[in-house]
């Protein structure tokens, strides 16, 4: 177990604390084939708490990891085969006071039950990779804790947790294979709390929740074939942000969090993916923010049961999505301002989502069978309140049962 770091300085402060209970890392030999097992019986924990005065900047970073294995080919073929249980919690806490005035931020929390992280470079790997996280929790906390805080150049204060996460990426290569992921933790949650007195710049304070996460990227002429299962059965995943100030110019307040989420992306090649997700988790999203003074207030709040998106900025895209969503999903985004400008709040709730997207430019060619079903309420709610004076405000809520959404477009660049 990773213990706190103190800190008591003017100038530069760097701080960062890493638990990985089993981590394993491997680079494929030409036709070589590695055999991972991971069972983390036991509590991963990491804590950073900072106490600084008149910081130049701060760099505070925790990271608690259940089971880690990492593989990649270069110029060659491989093959990976990975089992990783994660039967205890997953706990990372970054605490920070900020006396006198600070300097840029960049503050961490991430908390993860399992991660499987592969890359081909003009190469091929292929997996057959199982990802299990039992009943007891995964959180994230980052907090800034005295409201005296002045953020004088902004900055960023994010919580991220994640039960289990397959990260792929292929340059000039190709990514195929199984991923099976299933969480029944108590509960996967992120939670971000600042407490400000002056921020005259930009700053961002989130957190996001993820049951089961899936994410593929391909540059150049790569390709990818991924059959990728996911299954929710935990009672909560939430993501809550407390955003504060007493004056704030630009500050943004972003929550989001879902049960199970796959994102595969290409610029080149082709894509062929087999999704199937399953929830039954409740999700929930939350967003707070509060100013007296404000110049730009954004306060957002994204919640989805399932979210699947296959692009490709090239010729061939095929997707086969099967989704089933059977936990209730609210998002709730609110603004309390008194004096100021500008002022947007956004809250969005989905049961099923899939995008899936080809290249109109490419000659692109989109095959799609997609299925949704959605039986849980699905509620959002987005609340504005300007006690004084204020320029604009917008607010939006949207919720949706099942959303798919299939198109052909030209090349972002």
């Amino acid at each position: 177990m990773a213990k706190p770091a103190l800190s008591r300085v003017a100038g530069m402060i760097a701080a960062t604390v890493t638990c990985a209970a089993a981590a394993t890392e491997a680079l494929a030999q030409d036709g070589s084939t590695v055999l991972n097992g991971q069972i983390q019986l036991n509590d991963s924990v990491a804590e950073a708490t900072l106490n600084v005065v008149d910081a130049g900047s701060v760099d505070a970073s925790a990271s608690a990891r259940g089971n880690e294995v990492l593989a990649g080919v270069v110029g060659t073929t491989g093959r990976l085969t990975s089992d990783q249980a994660m039967q205890g919690g997953a706990r990372a806490t970054v605490s920070l006071t900020l006396e006198g005035d600070t300097g840029p931020l960049d503050a961490r929390a991430d908390a993860t039950g399992n991660r499987l992280g592969g890359t081909a470079e003009r190469g091929a790997i292929d997996l057959d990779a199982r990802q299990t996280v039992g009943v007891p929790s995964v959180i994230a906390r980052a907090r800034i804790e005295n409201d005296t805080a002045r953020l004088l150049e902004g900055g960023t204060l994010t919580a991220t947790a994640q039960g289990n996460v397959a990260a792929l990426q292929a340059t000039e290569g190709r990514v195929t294979g199984a991923i099976d992921q299933t969480s029944t933790a108590a509960s996967v949650d992120a939670g971000a709390l600042a407490l400000t007195q002056y921020i005259p710049a930009p700053a961002v304070v989130s957190a996001q929740a993820l049951g089961n996460a899936v994410q593929s990227g391909g540059t150049g002429a790569s390709s990818a074939a991924l059959d990728i299962r996911q299954t929710s059965d935990g009672a909560l995943v939430t993501a809550a942000v407390s955003a504060n100030a007493g004056n704030a110019w630009d500050l943004a307040g972003r929550a989001r969090a879902a049960a199970n989420q796959t994102i595969l992306r290409n610029a080149g090649g082709s894509v062929v993916a087999a999704t199937d997700q399953s929830n039954r988790s409740a999700v929930r999203a939350s967003s707070l923010f509060t100013a007296y003074d404000f110049g730009r207030a954004e306060a957002s709040a994204t919640a989805a049961g399932n979210s699947a998106e296959v692009g490709n900025n090239d010729r061939y895209v095929e997707i086969d999505n099967s989704q089933f969503n059977g936990g209730v999903v609210t998002a709730d985004a609110t603004f309390v301002g008194a004096y100021g400008y500008d002022a947007q709040v956004g809250a969005e709730a989905v049961g099923n989502n899939v995008v899936a997207y080809a290249c109109a430019t490419c000659e692109g060619t989109l095959v799609t069978a997609s299925t949704q079903t959605n039986t849980a309420a699905v509620t959002s709610t987005a609340t504005a309140s300007v006690g004084g004076q204020g320029r604009a405000v917008v607010v939006g809520a949207n919720a949706v049962g099942n959303r798919a959404t299939f198109y052909v477009t030209g090349p972002t660049n």
